[in-house]
């Protein structure tokens, strides 16, 4: 459970409102309803401890991403959503219109980097694009300076990648904003040359490049470490930071805001300080192996260091153009 993971004191500060009574959800009253673009495996079991804690009743949407900040864009003022908790902040991006002005006292509990300038969304966690690679297949020699290099003609076949996850869009929309329209076209046409093996999601491209099936892939950092921890050592893939300070080695934010359609604004916002609380974050480094967002919670030992990664510097408040991104992956044949 997570309530290992602090004391009993603060628990009870968790669970009590501003006067510091604790508090319960009403009977009959409104549950929280949450579009969650992160799967249910990863934050179902923070959003139960929130509820635990509480006693608010949470209502969860589960969806990829970008679906669910389409049917927001659909829903519109009618939306029944109190908040909106993406993958990435291109989701949040693409529906900054929708989202309510964040208090300050939840707002400052991010680093400045990982929440919206216009203190429209927050980040909950960090997630590092990486490369995956088979070690029965490649060394650290023969990887690529840059995610650049995968045009390179050597690796025909043996790329994977998952052009629908709303993580490498993100990330191309970042390419975008760094290299340029013509440049990330030139990218896209060149892996598409290539013959990538196309998968559903991060985790399928994690066991492919371990089996063999191909030689790497384009992740999420912390799919490797769900598969160290329930395999060990011996599990033959790794990660890869590119060191060119490219847009394969961006750093993404999950994060979450709250709809301005929302009349259950006091809820939402005490859902947003559970996430950075020091229980939730401590769930996000030892459970999901994702990078905590503040101060006083260690990152798993296994991962690099945040300010070690050869990041490139974009503002992750300007990834939210999904639709271009979209269209763009489809121009070039990465997307049906």
């Amino acid at each position: 459970m997570l309530a290992g993971f602090v004391s009993s004191v603060l628990i009870a500060a968790i669970a009590c409102g501003s006067d510091g009574e604790a508090s319960s959800d009403p009977t009959g009253a409104k549950p929280l309803v949450v579009y969650s673009g992160r799967s249910e495996s990863l934050v179902g079991p923070v959003i139960e401890q929130f509820k635990d804690l509480t006693g608010i009743q949470v209502q969860v949407n589960y969806g990829s991403t970008g679906a669910l900040a389409a049917t927001l864009l659909e829903e519109g003022s009618r939306t029944p959503a109190d908040i909106f908790f993406a993958q990435d902040p291109g989701g949040l991006g693409a529906v900054i219109g929708m989202l309510d002005t964040l208090p300050p006292e939840v707002l400052n509990l991010a680093p400045g980097w990982a929440r919206s300038p216009e203190g429209k969304w927050v980040g909950i966690s960090g997630r590092a694009r990486v490369l995956v690679y088979g070690t029965d297949a490649l060394s650290e020699s023969d990887l690529p300076e840059s995610i650049w290099d995968l045009t390179d003609p050597k690796w025909k076949g043996k790329i994977g990648w998952a052009p629908s996850n709303s993580s490498f869009q993100a990330m191309v929309t970042g390419m975008r904003r760094l290299w340029g329209e013509d440049k990330t076209r030139d990218w896209l046409e060149g892996i598409v040359a290539n013959d990538p093996i196309t998968y559903p999601n991060n985790s399928t491209q994690v066991a492919a490049a371990a089996a063999g099936e191909i030689e790497i892939g384009m992740v999420n950092h912390y799919y490797l470490y769900q598969f160290l921890a329930e395999e060990g050592d011996g599990f033959r893939a790794r990660n890869w930071f590119t060191p060119a300070r490219d847009p394969g080695s961006v750093v993404l934010a999950a994060g979450a805001g709250v709809l301005s359609a929302s009349d259950n604004k006091e809820a939402a916002n005490r859902f947003l300080e559970f996430m950075l609380s020091p229980v939730a974050q401590q769930y996000f480094a030892t459970q999901t192996h994702e990078y905590p967002l503040i101060e006083g919670v260690v990152a798993d030992r296994g991962l690099p260091p945040l300010e070690s990664i050869a990041k490139p510097d974009v503002d992750l408040s300007t990834l939210g153009d999904l639709e271009n991104t979209q269209d763009l992956l489809r121009d070039v044949g990465a997307l049906s």
